[in-house]
């Protein structure tokens, strides 16, 4: 296969790094033990509202805005971005409105750092995708909506610097399966389709996505068993990234 692609694009969370929830703090939520970042945020919430914040109200306004914003998503394929959950939730509580952007932007900063805390990419990935970034051109496209700690997260990796577009969702407003998100990418790159081969785990997302852009594609399976019928299928499969180099004879 070696040549046959000029450019190797690559999904973030779970391809590029592990995302371990597990790792958060633990809450009792509707009767369940759940890992969440909530515990960090209620003293903000707490500092910033004052006698006025309840935590069981602002728990049950913040999960009816996560599903509003799921709804969203799913149905229009756009982003929304951590502070604007953030930003909705206050309105719903009726905080003051000239609090509201501050107070947004410090919860999201905090539930950003308690994200980057439990993501890294292993080592064998690291030394995976240098070895792919030595013959090819690289970037990613992730849906992510907080750009900035995406960065940071690239950036922890140590793989910046081989990167020629690092796209988030929340950068276009957009989010995959979108297509106009993938061939945001390709306008980047300047390059056709064709030319560019993508690396993902989710069969809607990134399968079927960049399937739809004319893309050719890498399902990282990550033992997930087989992949889901009713989804164009990917080109090519793979356990997870430390299988690229092989595949794309550069191993």
């Amino acid at each position: 296969m070696k040549g046959r692609y000029a450019a190797v694009v690559f999904d973030l969370f779970n391809t590029l790094v592990r995302w371990s929830p597990d790792r958060l703090p633990r809450m009792e939520l509707r009767g369940r033990d759940v890992p969440s970042t909530l515990p960090i945020l209620f003293p903000i919430l707490e500092r910033a509202l004052g006698e006025s914040f309840e935590r069981e109200r602002f728990v049950e306004v913040y999960l009816s805005v996560l599903k509003e914003i799921d709804a969203e998503r799913d149905v229009e394929w756009t982003e929304v971005t951590c502070r604007e959950r953030f930003e909705r939730s206050l309105r719903r509580l009726d905080a003051s409105s000239n609090a509201i952007g501050g107070v947004a932007e410090e919860l999201t900063r905090s539930h950003m750092g308690m994200v980057r805390s439990v993501t890294a990419a292993p080592p064998e990935w690291i030394t995976a995708v240098r070895s792919v970034a030595r013959a090819y051109r690289t970037g990613v496209l992730s849906n992510f909506d907080d750009s900035q700690t995406g960065r940071e997260i690239v950036a922890d990796t140590g793989l910046e610097p081989l990167f020629d577009v690092v796209v988030f969702s929340a950068d276009v407003g957009l989010r995959k399966p979108n297509p106009r998100l993938f061939r945001h990418v390709l306008e980047r790159l300047r390059l056709l389709p064709a030319e560019v081969l993508y690396v993902g785990d989710t069969p809607l997302e990134d399968v079927a996505g960049a399937r739809s852009v004319g893309m050719s594609v890498v399902w990282v399976s990550g033992g997930k068993g087989p992949f889901p019928a009713g989804v164009p299928e990917p080109d090519f499969a793979v356990p997870d990234v430390t299988s690229l180099p092989d595949l794309l004879g550069v191993g």
